[in-house]
């Protein structure tokens, strides 16, 4: 984390001055990152949510249109609203696996600089 910086002293700038200034522009870019991802969070949960719940409610509602016109001897109403509920973990797990790697890009890629 603390890596030594790379670009030579300037005239009168000491290492500890140096080490002051680069926390300074940690700080200032942490604060900045927190509001984003704050607003970006709460939208992610709106969009976690949604994506569960719309593919639960459609399977559980095409159940039991099914349940109503086919007469078999299983629920369509609880199989369909278990493929629903799988499929919507699914795209809620890619949802915040993108959202993940797209934060951690820019690190990622400064670090390797």
């Amino acid at each position: 984390m603390n890596k030594p910086s790379e670009h030579p002293p300037a005239a009168g700038e000491t290492k500890f001055s140096r080490q002051v200034g680069e926390q300074a522009a940690r700080k200032l870019r942490a604060q900045r990152h927190a509001t984003q991802t704050i607003w970006s969070g709460l939208g992610m949960m709106g969009m976690v949510g949604w994506s569960v719940a719309i593919p639960t409610l459609l399977g559980a509602a095409l159940g039991i249109w099914l349940d109503k016109h086919v007469h078999t001897s299983h629920s369509w109403t609880l199989a369909l609203l278990a493929v629903g509920l799988g499929l919507g973990c699914w795209l809620a797990w890619y949802w915040v696996d993108k959202e993940d790697k797209a934060i951690n890009a820019p690190e990622e890629e400064k670090e390797h600089e």
